[in-house]
């Protein structure tokens, strides 16, 4: 009997042991090779797999090397120093190929039209990071399928209604006041001018514009969940740059339980803000900031059909999507606003052409809803740095089943780039002055600007587009018009121009400007 029992439990070890060798050989190497002959069947480049790392190595090593150096000042031809693989990958293999990062294929599609396809494709959505205490980098509607989106979407849509977003200008403009003042406090004790790393003062901006607008009576609480979500970012973005290994996410190391600690933290701080605001919510009071006007809809819509899945949402998605309010509400347009100041100081005409625009429109009065829409240089201005310096350099997607785009038969577990920034270079879509500042080039509309769907996608496209487009340039706007009303820039000596990717487009040394008192 012992020796049955026995021989029992080592053919259950055994066969163990050979599961899960077989699956390792599996994810480390027959699976790669399998997805590498399609890709190459469907006339993708790319370099053969290597074990486990792929082109991460090299891909890393370029990146560095690429750092260590700034640019010419007077050159907005980026991509070489942004994203020196994809640079490097399109003169070995053209503009479409795949990388490996580690045993997962990630595939570079170039064709504006095929962008636009892929971007209208419900089934192609961005995969939940696999790190679970990283999700902020992925959370809200774009990690989401189906009904599940369409439910999250119609929830979020009132929260970013123009008409809404009007209410919000009030809160915008006193966080800049705020920022400004602190400028001329600068700016009067150097006799007129002086020196401004002006990318912590942007940062800490659109920080204040989110937590007023996001949580307006719990504006302290909101500033307090920022500077979390800020650690949590660089965290994530450490490991989104080292191998995934199974299982290394339990691991009591030193960057876990610290990410684990905050993930925590912010998840009970933004249990209280919706706790408290629900109760006023049922009380008939409620603010109008973002969260008040997502939670009203969701009880509106929670009593109208009761609490059915996928028709409402739950306490944790709630507080996945005011996670998103600061990744996508602060990142992107702090970056944009750093870009359009440091691109305005190099090209002085256009500062005085917007400045003109602002002083006719506003004279030295604070910005209205109203105003915001005749500043249509100021418009152009900003979509030319979207173009040039977009906050995003690159859309990721994910084929979780075996999809058709347009002659391209992909399989599931291949990863999809979208090259924003390579996109809107492209000298074929935008003409030989494609890396030039132009402005004027958005005279008549985007649509007229490019010569194709999908060649302007700073804020993504398609129905998964960013809800919080509008909501980003209002805000860049009035930011812009309230600067250009008290200050003139230039660049200081110091200026370093060096873009760098941290997940979103930012100058890697500062924004070193020199601000004088109009």
């Amino acid at each position: 009997m012992e020796v049955t029992v026995s021989s029992i439990v080592t053919s259950i070890a055994l066969v163990t042991l050979l599961t899960c060798a077989w699956r390792v050989v599996n994810w480390v190497w027959l699976r790669p090779k399998q997805l590498e002959k399609w890709l190459r069947e469907q006339g993708f480049k790319g370099n053969p797999y290597k074990v486990l790392y792929g082109d991460t190595k090299e891909m890393t090593s370029m990146t560095r090397e690429s750092r260590s150096k700034p640019m010419d000042t007077s050159s907005d031809d980026i991509i070489p120093r942004v994203l020196p693989s994809h640079h490097h990958s399109v003169h070995l293999h053209g503009k479409d190929y795949f990388q490996w990062m580690g045993p997962i294929p990630r595939v570079n599609i170039a064709n504006p039209k095929l962008i636009k396809e892929i971007l209208f494709n419900y089934e192609i959505f961005q995969k939940p990071r696999r790190n679970p205490l990283g999700r902020l980098l992925v959370s809200g509607v774009l990690s989401l399928e189906g009904d599940k989106w369409v439910m999250h979407r119609n929830l979020l849509n009132p929260a970013f209604h123009l008409e809404k977003l009007k209410h919000m200008v009030p809160a915008m403009c006193s966080s800049c006041s705020e920022m400004i003042s602190k400028w001329e406090v600068l700016v009067s004790s150097t006799k007129g001018s002086c020196e401004v790393d002006v990318r912590s003062y942007l940062d800490n901006l659109t920080a204040d514009v989110i937590s007023r607008t996001a949580f307006g009576s719990n504006y302290e609480e909101g500033k307090r969940i920022f500077q979390l979500q800020k650690e949590q970012t660089s965290l994530t973005i450490q490991l989104m740059q080292s191998i995934y290994i199974p299982g290394w996410r339990f691991l009591p190391t030193k960057t876990n339980m610290r990410m684990k600690a905050i993930y925590c933290e912010v998840g009970d701080l933004l249990s209280n803000i919706i706790n408290k605001r629900e109760r006023m919510i049922k009380e008939n009071d409620g603010d109008d900031d973002l969260l008040g006007i997502l939670l009203k809809t969701n009880l509106k819509e929670i009593q109208e059909k009761g609490n059915k899945k996928n028709i409402t949402m739950t306490t944790e998605e709630v507080i996945e999507e005011c996670k998103l309010f600061y990744l996508a509400g602060q990142e992107t347009t702090s970056a944009l606003l750093v870009w359009t100041m440091i691109l305005l100081s190099k090209y002085q005409k256009w500062q005085a052409l917007a400045r003109e625009e602002v002083l006719a429109v506003f004279g030295d009065k604070k910005p209205d809803s109203d105003g915001l829409n005749q500043l249509k240089t100021m418009t152009m201005i900003l979509y030319e740095v979207l173009r040039l310096y977009p906050p995003a350099v690159v859309l990721s997607r994910t084929i979780h089943k075996k999809t058709k785009v347009g002659e391209l038969v992909l399989p599931p577990g291949v990863e999809l780039l979208l090259p924003i920034l390579a996109t809107h270079h492209d000298h074929e879509i935008w003409g030989k002055d494609a890396s030039e500042f132009k402005p004027e080039r958005f005279s008549e509309g985007v649509t007229k600007a490019t010569k194709g769907p999908g060649a302007f996608i700073p804020f993504s496209g398609g129905p998964r587009i960013c809800i919080g487009q509008n909501f980003s340039m209002v805000e860049a706007k009035i930011a812009l018009a309230m600067i250009l009303q008290c200050f003139s820039f230039q660049l200081s000596p110091s200026y370093v121009h060096a873009p760098v990717l941290f997940l979103t487009l930012n100058p890697q040394h500062g924004a070193h400007l020199i601000l004088q008192k109009i």
